[in-house]
């Protein structure tokens, strides 16, 4: 296998209940993100990773394959690098793409278009991005601004919110630093990819999920045009 999509789906959320079984367009989100990535046509396999029946059911229905997840790795005290890596165990491939089903405004073009990005960047990690030309700050201090001047946003270097809509990572140097104790989910070449806001966009509360509903005919009756990939 080369290209697997994974489709990580916990039943269990703290701030929006449910949130993968969430109506939108009149399916749950993990059905479109089954869909999505059906669609673009740059996958070997595509697998739904949750630890619910529920969701698998949902999973086969939709021509998706299902992962049961361990009930270890499905609570609140499990990390994103434990269920990849328990996922990339049992699938060789060459590369692994998480596709988030809360990010419903990643459309089709822009799945197929990350996936070429990683392919033709042979990196080991490609993350989504949004390029924010705004002045930032964290803990205080300027972060691509200074105070010593005012600049116009539009000269000012981006910063590069990463999203997690969409998510590459090579299998064999992802296991690699998990096995080494390392953290994989940044090991080795890391590249950029970046989406727009909208594609950017993950749901986490209800006031997120409405404004999908606002947006969700809108952006999947358009095509959005894919950036070019940068390396970090």
């Amino acid at each position: 296998m080369t290209n697997i999509a994974m489709i990580p789906a916990r039943l269990g959320s703290q701030r929006l209940k449910q949130k993968n079984l969430a109506p939108l367009a009149g399916a749950p989100l993990i059905a479109h993100a089954i869909r999505k990535c059906l669609a673009a046509g740059v996958f070997d396999e595509v697998w739904v990773n949750s630890e619910a029946d529920e969701i698998g059911r949902i999973a086969l229905a939709e021509g998706a394959r299902f992962h049961p997840r361990p009930a270890e790795l499905a609570n609140n005290v499990a990390t994103s690098e434990q269920f990849v890596a328990e996922f990339l165990e049992a699938h060789p491939c060459e590369r692994l793409f998480q596709v988030h089903s809360i990010a419903p405004l990643l459309t089709v073009d822009d799945v197929r278009g990350f996936v070429r990005a990683m392919e033709a960047e042979q990196a080991d990690v490609m993350l989504s991005v949004v390029d924010e030309p705004l002045e930032a700050m964290c803990r205080g201090e300027p972060v691509n601004f200074t105070f010593a001047e005012k600049t116009n946003s539009q000269d000012l270097p981006p910063v590069r919110r990463i999203t997690w809509s969409v998510t590459g990572w090579r299998r064999q140097a992802y296991l690699e630093a998990f096995r080494a104790g390392a953290c994989a989910t940044y090991a080795g070449k890391v590249a950029l990819s970046p989406v727009n806001r909208l594609a950017g966009h993950v749901i986490k509360t209800a006031e997120d999920l409405a404004i999908a509903e606002a947006l969700f005919a809108l952006v999947h009756g358009q095509v959005a045009r894919q950036p070019q990939a940068v390396s970090a």
